[in-house]
């Protein structure tokens, strides 16, 4: 699972709320309506895109967080960090992110390159679109706290070409 489908399945409040209802030890739909105080359908909806998304499981007795899923995600993002610490982009990277948030961007075209394809890979899959509202909240998880905003890093995604828009739909463009 990608940073993108991560942030994607959490983003929505509700699911965020079956999530927690599920993580808290509700493990049928009827305990996580209760608790939420949530409609049956929006429970269901969100529980599909929570299972579609391999965070939670409804194989066995009931739902559940899926463990070991969220495991193997913790042990990729570890294998991520290791290989980021060897790329020549590393000391740009250090330099203006701290703990995953975008201090600022750099000046010189080519280090705020760098940094945006870091940016664009972990938060776009190539061709997969998004409404401007998705981008947004992808974008604002990089700026909580720092002093970039994620209006100014998304036009700098679209001027720079690793994003693309036509109507209020974006997309990562495909590798050539």
């Amino acid at each position: 699972m990608t940073d993108q489908a991560l942030a994607g399945a959490l983003a929505d409040e509700r699911r965020r709320l079956v999530f927690a209802a599920i993580t808290l030890g509700d493990s049928d739909t009827a305990a996580v309506v209760a608790r939420t105080g949530m409609g049956v359908r929006d429970v269901a909806t969100a529980v599909r895109r929570l299972v579609d998304a391999g965070l939670v499981t409804d194989a066995g007795p009931g739902l559940r967080v899926d463990d070991g899923r969220l495991g193997e995600m913790a042990r990729i993002r570890t294998g991520d960090s290791a290989a980021l610490a060897r790329s020549p982009a590393a000391a740009v990277l250090r330099a203006f992110l701290r703990d995953g948030v975008l201090v600022r961007f750099p000046a010189q075209r080519g280090r705020r390159r760098h940094l945006l394809e870091h940016i664009a890979a972990r938060s776009f899959e190539p061709g997969a679109r998004y409404p401007e509202r998705a981008v947004d909240e992808a974008l604002r998880a990089w700026c909580d706290g720092g002093e970039a905003d994620h209006v100014t890093l998304r036009r700098y995604l679209v001027d720079e070409r690793l994003l693309a828009r036509d109507q209020g739909v974006y997309w990562r463009p495909c590798p050539a």
